[in-house]
């Protein structure tokens, strides 16, 4: 099969077009042809090897990490799909490798694809759309009524979590551009702050969660506009110790990844509230509840442009770049 991988860690030019081998799928594995993936921030950070610690990946490594497509092949154990569903999912962080034609993914962290959706719209979903369900359901466990802060809200994350704040019945407020102003409103802010003109910390006060997607500054700032008891959940801060045993990291680096997040934990500690930091899991039963909302209405996709297959090189770098106006850049094998 086609695929993009790596042989090495390295920037963009590390990345390749190669054949692999077909997968062959396990008894619990659903084997899917895959029409559309999605590029995400974390393709880049797995490709620069910041992740090597944590995520020892076997090089070379397919790189991506959502997608849409068609199943092809069951395995004896599946139980949810058969040939010729149309699915989408996050493959599980051991098994990432959606830049390619063909992908077995574990049954339990597929779904069927949004009916409503296109492939490349139902692609651009899973990792994002999960993120956004892990941090302001499962962890912060918004509740109607809650002042609930979105920083970057045109961004993949962000477009995604501002409609699922909303139908959580939260009051939004989000950080973007003038110029997604309008956006983002339509998808639920109740409040824009323009991040090139005005700091959010002057204009916020008594928020209940904060999903932080910047890290440095930002995340300094966002534990100043939470009040007593308050959240930041971050998918861009530095690690904690929770993460390390999650992931099942040996002692020592659980205790680097702790000293990593001392002074950030140290100062919501100070203030009264809390910080920690979200890796997003694959989930099927998650994205199923995800399926829910998207056909019903309460979540649409933001695509911002896709490439056809051959320019995945093209799809990272324009999308590393920043040059998506807003939503996310998606890839089409089909």
């Amino acid at each position: 099969m086609k695929t993009y991988l790596i042989d090495k860690y390295g920037d963009q030019s590390a990345v390749r077009a190669a054949e692999m081998p077909d997968p062959e799928p396990g008894a619990d594995d659903v084997l899917v042809k895959i029409h559309a993936a999605s590029v995400n921030p974390l393709d880049f950070k797995i490709r620069d090897g910041d992740f090597k610690l944590i995520l020892p990946y076997r090089l070379p490594l397919v790189l991506g990490n959502d997608l849409a497509g068609v199943v092809v092949r069951v395995g004896s154990a599946v139980t949810r799909f058969a040939v010729g569903d149309e699915v989408y999912a996050r493959p599980d962080k051991d098994r990432i490798g959606t830049f390619a034609e063909l992908i077995a993914v574990h049954q339990n962290d597929l779904a069927h694809k949004p009916a409503t959706l296109t492939m490349a719209e139902a692609a651009s979903l899973p990792l994002v759309a999960l993120t956004s369900w892990q941090a302001l359901v499962e962890r912060a466990q918004v509740q109607p009524g809650q002042k609930v802060l979105i920083h970057a809200g045109s961004g993949g994350v962000g477009t995604i979590a501002l409609q699922l704040a909303r139908h959580l019945g939260a009051h939004v407020a989000t950080t973007a551009s003038a110029a997604n102003a309008a956006l983002v409103k339509e998808l639920g802010a109740d409040v824009v702050i323009d991040y090139r003109t005005q700091d959010f910390e002057e204009h916020l006060d008594g928020y209940d969660v904060v999903l932080d997607t910047q890290g440095g500054k930002t995340l300094e700032k966002s534990l100043r506009v939470l009040k007593p008891g308050g959240k930041v959940i971050s998918i861009a801060g530095p690690p904690d110790a929770d993460l390390a045993r999650e992931l099942g990291t040996n002692p020592v680096l659980r205790q680097v990844m702790n000293a990593l997040s001392f002074r950030t934990r140290r100062h919501a500690k100070r203030r009264g509230v809390t910080y920690s930091f979200l890796f997003m899991k694959a989930d099927g039963e998650q994205l199923r509840a995800i399926t829910r909302l998207v056909d019903a209405g309460k979540i649409r996709p933001v695509v911002d442009r896709v490439f056809p297959f051959e320019q995945t090189r093209e799809a990272m770098e324009y999308a590393e770049k920043g040059r998506a106006r807003a939503g996310k850049v998606v890839i089409a094998m089909a």
